[in-house]
C-alpha cells in the first residue's frame, strides 16, 4: 500500500521495489544515500553552470585565456568545432542533473518525512558549500526553473 500522505516510519520504499528499508539500519543508510545524492546535485549543478560560465567566455574570447583556467574542459574544445563540442558537453551536464534531479523528486514522493527531510538538508547543504558563493555565474542562468 503506498502512502499518499507524509508519514513516519522505518519501512519505506525508495525508487524501486528493491530499495526497501526494513530496519533502522538500512532505514538510517537509506536517509544517509539521499542526502549525499542530494548535496551531489548540487554539485553537479554549480559545475554546470561553471562550465555554462566558461563556454561563454571561451565562444567571446577565443584567445586561449579559459585554458589556463581549466586546461582539461577547453583543451579540445577551442577549435574549429568548439562551440558545438562546448554545447554539446553542457547538454550532457544538463541530463545528468536533470536526472540527477527527478529521481530526487521521486524519492521526496515516498512520502516518507525522513526522506523529504533528507533530500531537502541535503540540498541546502549542497548549496552551502558549492553555490553560495556563485555571484559571477549568476549572470548566465536564463530560467530558474529546474526542469529547464
Amino acid at each position: 500500500m503506498m502512502h499518499m500522505t507524509f508519514y513516519w516510519g522505518k519501512k519505506v520504499t525508495i525508487l524501486f521495489d528493491s530499495w526497501k528499508t526494513d530496519s533502522w539500519t538500512s532505514y538510517l543508510l537509506s536517509l544517509l544515500a539521499c542526502f549525499l545524492v542530494s548535496v551531489f546535485y548540487q554539485y553537479m549543478e554549480d559545475r554546470r553552470l561553471r562550465f555554462k560560465l566558461l563556454s561563454a567566455k571561451t565562444q567571446k574570447s577565443p584567445s586561449g585565456s579559459a585554458d589556463l583556467n581549466s586546461p582539461l574542459l577547453f583543451s579540445k574544445f577551442t577549435s574549429r568545432g568548439g562551440k558545438w563540442a562546448s554545447r554539446f558537453a553542457g547538454a550532457i551536464l544538463f541530463g545528468v542533473d536533470s536526472a540527477i534531479g527527478y529521481l530526487l523528486m521521486l524519492a521526496i514522493m515516498s512520502f516518507n518525512a525522513g526522506v523529504f527531510i533528507a533530500v531537502v538538508v541535503g540540498l541546502a547543504i549542497g548549496y552551502l558549500v558549492f553555490r553560495c558563493g556563485d555571484e559571477d555565474v549568476v549572470v548566465v542562468v536564463d530560467n530558474s526553473c529546474a526542469c529547464s
